[in-house]
């Protein structure tokens, strides 16, 4: 009795202390500021240093970062202005981007940003530095002061779109295929045919020998494992977005998240992070979610409240084949 005593008395904490964290957080009370190379070092110290999804390397990665053809912005309270909340990383370019490598590591030609290259801004990384503010809805009203914020730099922006992580892919695959040595829900993620063809290719029984490639990243390395793995591993990925749920919502938070704001799961990209870590999480895979500005409100709700997954044909077609070619 003590014990659900106190399990109650914290969840009401919990509560009480949110809403509280809510109002102390409401956009009210939040400025948005942009970072630059001219920027107090210590922001930029505190940026680099709470870069979650893609960390920054040095001084010079960090210079990148917030130079020609990049924007960084950070919510700050205006009780503590020079204090990051939250940390939002934008690409400008040409197309909606397909890899991390071309917006992290690659190094703008030109110092003077030519507008007739900008119609598109991607949001590549968005961080909360403070933990003690997760639950608080910081992240959304970022995006969106953000995306008004570009709309008075570059009218002529069109476009607007992530390249996000998708976290939890790779331990996920790896549970589908440990449970294929279950006896009851046997379930199978590949084709009998894809099965043979690992099996030929590495000489060892397919399903242990994947989760130990999965778990090694040793399948990377290998151009022909990695050719044949490449159209399995985006069918199954597109069904871990869109149809692995929780509660009725997507599984994944990352996509929960963009899905909430009404963006559109948009594309899945192969090899779009060839990083250790990209390769670790979720097998080199990042995806597009597109936020088309005028749908954004009427997904959101059908979201939310019918829990539907606005979704391209790119996307749906790989969940049409993962439910041709895999049983779960």
């Amino acid at each position: 009795m003590t014990s659900d005593l106190s399990t109650y008395f914290t969840k009401e904490m919990n509560g009480v202390l949110k809403n509280m964290l809510s109002e102390w957080f409401s956009a009210g009370f939040l400025n948005l500021e942009r970072v630059t190379w001219q920027s107090p070092c210590e922001v930029l110290q505190k940026i680099s240093d709470s870069e979650a999804v893609h960390p920054v390397r040095n001084w010079m990665d960090m210079k990148r970062r917030v130079g020609p053809y990049r924007r960084c912005y950070y919510f700050a309270h205006c009780a503590i202005p020079s204090e990051p909340l939250i940390v939002l990383h934008v690409a400008l370019t040409d197309e909606i981007s397909s890899s991390i490598q071309g917006i992290v590591k690659e190094i703008p030609s030109q110092e003077v940003e030519n507008l007739n290259k900008i119609n598109t801004a991607i949001f590549y990384s968005i961080s909360l530095t403070q933990q003690g503010l997760q639950g608080v809805e910081l992240g959304t009203y970022l995006i969106k002061r953000v995306v008004k914020e570009l709309q008075m730099e570059f009218p002529q922006l069109k476009v607007f779109s992530t390249l996000s992580p998708i976290p939890g892919f790779t331990k996920w695959l790896i549970g589908l295929l440990s449970s294929q040595s279950k006896e009851a829900g046997r379930s199978d993620p590949f084709t009998e045919s894809e099965f043979r063809e690992i099996s030929e290719i590495t000489g060892s029984p397919a399903v242990e020998v994947l989760k130990r490639l999965l778990t090694n990243n040793e399948w990377a390395r290998s151009e022909r494992l990695a050719g044949l793995l490449q159209q399995p591993l985006l069918r199954l990925c597109a069904w871990y977005l869109y149809g692995e749920k929780h509660r009725g919502y997507a599984l994944n938070p990352v996509a929960n998240f963009h899905l909430q704001n009404g963006a559109v799961l948009w594309r899945l990209n192969w090899m779009a992070d060839t990083s250790p870590r990209g390769i670790t999480a979720s097998c080199g895979m990042m995806v597009n979610y597109r936020y088309f500005l005028e749908d954004s409100a009427h997904n959101s709700a059908a979201y939310l409240g019918a829990k539907q997954i606005r979704a391209s044909e790119q996307i749906l077609s790989l969940v049409s084949q993962f439910q041709q070619n895999s049983k779960l």
